[in-house]
């Protein structure tokens, strides 16, 4: 690394990292690391998984946002990415400081509305008070999810099917700001995602195969994610990790069909053996033009 990209980054300051569940925050911490720029990790507590004692880290409460301030600009952080699994709070599970209350006005407004609404609201009070939120694929731009697929295997023409009806119903739900994924087994929807996340929605696919309510079908289904329409990029984007692959395989599903560009997959070659051994295929496909 030359001394000028060095002194540049270290003029930006170290990256201030939120930390959600999974491994998504430290691929890319890392990644951010070994590109030269400082990182210091503020995982959530009750939500983010334990981070290991090398990485320089506070840990932070949800709705403690003045103690968040405090530090980040103790250590020199100005951009701040949002990365890792979250199921979405209510506002009463809040514990706000000071800083906090004064806001809860316009908190309780960002409540009022879907997960995009929310974290838009949530990325403009950090930027009114002098951050700069970044998107993790600006950071880490090898984790985003490439076009083709992931491990040996591909989706046959009825699974390809079923990847274009996901990406069709995604594009067609965008304007509610509802989620991120859907189930789709020989062209019929057998759910979407909503309030409790993928991984629970897969359970659910799990438990309704296990009721007899959905039968094991010839040719295995698909969990398709794709990011709104109006998705801001910097947040939220559509995750595939290693658990997914656990989770789809348990749901009796063919495979993961994900918007290459706008999908964040963690630790891509352990998730291509993770598929190969259970005959699942995961692919990087394009969004439909409106998702783009």
């Amino acid at each position: 690394m030359s001394k000028d990209v060095e002194s540049s980054l270290s003029d930006i300051g170290p990256l201030a990292v939120i930390c959600g569940g999974g491994n998504l925050p430290l691929a890319v911490a890392d990644a951010a690391e070994k590109g030269g720029r400082g990182v210091v990790l503020f995982p959530i507590r009750g939500w983010a998984d334990p981070i290991p004692a090398g990485y320089r880290q506070h840990w932070v409460s949800f709705g403690n946002f003045g103690s968040f301030c405090r530090v980040a600009r103790a250590e020199g952080c100005r951009d701040v990415v949002f990365i890792g699994s979250l199921v979405r709070p209510g506002i009463l599970q809040l514990r706000p400081d000071l800083k906090t209350l004064r806001l809860l006005p316009k908190i309780w407004r960002m409540f009022r509305g879907g997960d995009d609404h929310l974290l838009r609201g949530v990325a403009s009070i950090f930027e009114e008070h002098g951050f700069r939120v970044v998107g993790a694929h600006e950071v880490a731009p090898e984790i985003l999810m490439p076009e083709g697929p992931i491990g040996t295997l591909r989706p046959n023409s009825s699974q390809q099917a079923d990847i274009e009806k996901g990406l069709a119903l995604l594009d067609a739900i965008s304007p509610f700001d509802v989620g991120q994924a859907a189930v789709v087994e020989n062209g019929r929807v057998l759910a979407m995602e909503a309030a409790e996340g993928t991984d629970a929605m897969l359970r659910r696919i799990e438990q309704l195969r296990r009721n007899g309510h959905i039968e094991r079908a010839a040719v295995r289904g698909v969990l398709v994610k794709a990011v709104k329409r109006t998705q801001n990029l910097r947040l939220d984007l559509p995750s595939i990790g290693p658990q997914t692959i656990e989770m789809v395989a348990r749901a009796r599903l063919g495979g993961i069909a994900a918007t290459a560009g706008s999908a964040i997959i963690a630790q891509s070659e352990r998730i291509g053996m993770a598929a190969d051994r259970e005959k699942l295929f995961v692919i990087g496909v394009r969004a439909t033009s409106a998702q783009r």
